[in-house]
């Protein structure tokens, strides 16, 4: 649970972190394309601790530029993409939409994003009519703690003088509660393939379904990794590591809230290669399906002794730097 009131490292961080998801998703329009005819927005990214743009924003703005060209009550169905190269968040990204179809049921649209001409995230996403048909899902987990019992990540690293943990802590727009033992500082020994985390903005999200889908989208991309790190006892900060998105796949089932509690349940069946590959479930909290997912990242894990060295002296840095100032 909560351990009390744990005070900013910064105080430049908005004072709700969910307006950084508000204005991500809210797009410009910029015309077309006088070439393609595609139709053109732009889209805003916050400052970044790393530099880099959030996969999850990407495919959540690329999704909601697609959303604005479907008419009608269609929700968005169905996405993949893949992650082409990273995206600098100091530079504009444009989103160009293509028309792929509009039928009778189904609208399809493929959307570039791009930073100085050059695509960074290729995206198709399918659209559908309302429909009522066959009904099944897998069941969600039980006996998993109430999120309420668990905490926050700024419970857990709010206090640590370090600008990816404080940006964790104070900029991210969803709530994220590890069920299991996290594994940003220091790994799980108990090296199992799964993960299964908590999540919800921190306030209400207003808008239609097709936008808290974009949303989730967002959210999606948050953790979905972690089961291959923590099958091999490794934590993020882990020197040498590299990680990144290549593709990401996602279906969308029932309605759901993103500013409701939602367990994301994770796991991942093979890594090979310097790659690994990831799948959720994303429930509600009444039990029902609303979402699942797929990606593949690339996972280099340098293993000398020297980078073993660099690991254990980093740790105990890192917990002398989560001790409060005295």
């Amino acid at each position: 649970m909560s351990t009390g009131k744990v005070h900013k490292g910064r105080n430049d961080f908005p004072e709700d972190p969910t307006d950084v998801l508000r204005s991500v998703l809210d797009l410009t329009p910029a015309g077309e394309d006088a070439a393609t005819g595609d139709l053109l927005f732009t889209g805003e990214t916050p400052p970044q601790a790393r530099g880099r743009v959030f996969g999850g924003q990407v495919m959540a703005q690329s999704l909601m530029a697609a959303i604005a060209t479907v008419d009608g009550e269609r929700g968005i169905h169905s996405m993949h993409g893949y992650f082409l190269r990273p995206g600098n968040a100091l530079l504009p990204i444009t989103f160009a939409v293509e028309t792929l179809r509009d039928g009778r049921s189904f609208s399809a649209r493929r959307v570039q994003a791009m930073q100085e001409g050059k695509t960074i995230l290729s995206l198709i996403s399918s659209f559908q009519d309302p429909v009522s048909g066959l009904d099944h899902q897998s069941p969600m987990p039980t006996a998993v703690p109430d999120p309420e019992s668990l905490p926050s990540t700024s419970d857990r690293l709010g206090r640590m003088r370090h600008p990816i943990a404080q940006e964790w802590s104070w900029a991210r727009p969803f709530d994220i509660r590890h069920v299991d033992p996290p594994i940003e500082i220091a790994p799980d020994r108990s090296e199992v393939a799964t993960n299964m985390v908590w999540m919800k903005t921190f306030s209400a999200m207003e808008g239609n379904a097709n936008l808290h889908r974009a949303a989730l989208a967002y959210a999606s991309d948050y953790t979905l990794l972690e089961p291959i790190l923590r099958r091999h006892g490794i934590s993020w900060v882990r020197p040498g590591i590299s990680v990144a998105s290549l593709d990401h796949a996602m279906w969308w089932h029932r309605p759901a809230r993103v500013d409701e509690w939602l367990l994301y349940v994770q796991s991942s069946p093979s890594a090979q290669g310097a790659r690994g590959l990831s799948n959720g479930r994303i429930y509600s909290r009444d039990g029902e399906l609303v979402a699942s997912v797929a990606q593949e990242g690339m996972i280099r894990v340098p293993g000398d002794l020297q980078y073993r060295v660099k690991n254990s002296v980093q740790s105990l840095l890192l917990k002398g730097a989560g001790r409060p100032r005295r």
